[in-house]
């Protein structure tokens, strides 16, 4: 098994995910068989028991595991599904090590971090790559180097590394241009891979994230206080277009030099469609304006878009495919009121996306319903389905105070409720993992926009939600002219529903933004694009 290992330095929110995404792409097109793996160095087993402000979006896979954000970016470059194996925590690994203690699957011996633990880590990398018949095991490791939380994986790595001579190291830095001296500085970068020496690992790759491209000087410096060649320090500059990044690297020989550390041959450039397609989006003009109302938008007084990545990668990869070159505005729903619902017609579409909890929610339906009076473009995803209903039912069927039970419990009309399913998980406090999680079958109504949108009638769509659209009520919102055009195969389960006669008013349960891709994007976010620009 040959291991490519990314690891970051001076600062988190390099773009380690990106970077490793485009190895991936690149060894892919060489015909290889890559397993992308992300190891999070919490204490967490998954990532689903975190809200979108504290570490980013949860990307759910097509086995239902909550995993970190990165699995969506390898899954939308390298055009793969996933498993929930593919996201490997501190706090699983720990979890399993007590387990076979607990089982005398140690045989007696004095369990430790070392070698223990790092055992455990290599064996998870291993069954991996053995389970998917890889070539390739990438592994992202998460955090800074330095940090006392990624140590042992760090270790494991270093000691596969030892015994085998299998594993190329490629690690991310930063290189800052201050303000005031307007001079690129490597020095952050060099104590990183100082500290990166201190754990016995040298990086075969320095891959230099900044504002602009690493010049000549630069690179030599790097390359003589980093103990490198100057060829393998890389350029990742800042691009308007991430899905570049692949083509920058391919431009330095990136995949052709990993290939060679590992005596393997480079065939030849295969990204030439990659390129073209990315060609002709830098020159795209016409614009086409969505705004995302949201309410996970912001952390301390700054902003953060990594809790609505999927939906941001989603509205791009429709809108590429369609020629047009999206403008895209976060709404804080916190904000909006009945005084500045007009300053929506600015859009040419809006998005509710998913959530939990009461705060931001009345901005939300204001917004759904200014959409559906004004025949703006509206799409809804799992909660923002679950307020649309809560918004037509209290407008269009005079249901006054129609709710969701997790934000009234006493609502006396509860449109939204809990599943059937989901009550006793939740008498027991078992919250990690038990929603209703991954890849389920909807079957669409003949006729309707849905299905004109997908020309099925059967799709499978990934979920993750608690509470349904309350049964009682369907017939009612029926009734007033809201199509339930999707359900499970039970019939229960109501999974989309759209309005007549609007320009395009769709929500569903599920999450489709997950499953679109650069180069497949999904049907409807197409379908709202498509609308948007009357096109």
């Amino acid at each position: 098994m040959k291991y490519v290992v990314v690891t970051g330095g001076v600062l988190s929110g390099l773009g380690k995910g990106i970077v490793a995404s485009s190895i991936g792409y690149l060894l892919k097109a060489q015909g290889y068989k890559v397993s992308p793996v992300k190891i999070d160095p919490y204490i967490n087993i998954d990532a689903g028991t975190m809200r979108p402000t504290e570490h980013g979006e949860v990307f759910v896979t097509e086995d239902g595991g909550e995993t970190d954000q990165d699995l969506g970016n390898y899954e939308r470059f390298m055009n793969i599904s996933l498993k929930k194996r593919n996201n490997i925590t501190t706090g699983q690994i720990y979890k399993r090590v007590i387990e076979k203690e607990r089982n005398l699957e140690y045989n007696g011996k004095c369990v430790e971090v070392i070698p223990h633990i790092s055992l455990e880590v290599i064996n998870r990398l291993e069954s991996i790559a053995k389970y998917e018949k890889s070539d390739f095991v990438l592994v992202e490791i998460g955090g800074t180097v330095g940090d006392y939380q990624n140590i042992l994986f760090l270790e494991a790595l270093r000691e596969t590394n030892r015994r085998n001579k299998n594993v190329v190291f490629v690690h991310v830095v930063y290189l800052p241009i201050p303000y005031n001296i307007g001079e690129m500085k490597t020095k952050p970068a060099q104590h990183s891979v100082r500290a990166l020496n201190g754990v016995g690992i040298q990086p075969d790759f320095i891959i230099c994230r900044s504002r602009e491209p690493i010049d000549f000087v630069r690179r030599e410096k790097l390359a003589v206080f980093c103990n490198m060649n100057n060829e393998d320090v890389i350029d990742a500059h800042d691009l308007e277009i991430v899905y570049e990044i692949p083509v920058l690297f391919e431009k330095q020989g990136l995949c052709k030099k990993i290939l060679k550390r590992f005596n393997l041959r480079y065939k030849r450039d295969r990204i030439k469609e990659w390129r073209l397609k990315i060609d002709k989006i830098k020159k795209l003009k016409d614009e086409v304006k969505i705004g995302i109302i949201g309410k996970y938008f912001t952390t301390g007084d700054f902003l953060l878009t990594d809790s609505y990545i999927s939906v941001l990668e989603a509205i791009k990869h429709a809108s590429w495919h369609l020629n047009f070159k999206p403008v895209i505005e976060w709404v804080d729903s916190n904000n909006i009121n009945e005084k500045n619902l007009d300053s929506l017609n600015r859009f040419d579409g809006l998005i509710v996306p998913g959530g939990f909890g009461e705060k931001g929610i009345e901005g939300m339906i204001l917004s759904i319903k200014h959409a559906r009076e004004n025949n703006i473009p509206f799409l809804g995803i799992c909660y923002g389905m679950q307020l649309a209903v809560i918004e037509f039912a209290r407008d269009v069927c005079n249901m006054r105070g129609a709710n969701s039970t997790e934000i009234d419990k006493n609502t006396n009309y509860p449109v939204v409720d809990i599943l059937e399913e989901q009550i006793e998980i939740l008498k027991d406090k078992k919250y990690g993992g038990t929603m209703r999680l991954g890849a389920h079958n909807v079957l669409i109504k003949r006729g309707t926009l849905v299905n004109k949108i997908y020309g099925k009638e059967e799709i499978k769509e990934r979920f993750r939600h608690r509470f349904e659209i309350n049964p009682k009520y369907v017939s009612l919102l029926e009734e007033n002219g809201l199509i339930f055009s999707g359900n499970d195969p039970s019939g229960k389960i109501m999974q989309f529903l759209e309005l007549p006669k609007h320009k395009f008013f769709v929500a569903t349960q599920s999450h489709p933004c997950f499953k679109s891709r650069f180069n497949e994007p999904s049907p409807l976010f197409l379908g709202l694009i498509k609308a948007a620009k009357n096109s």
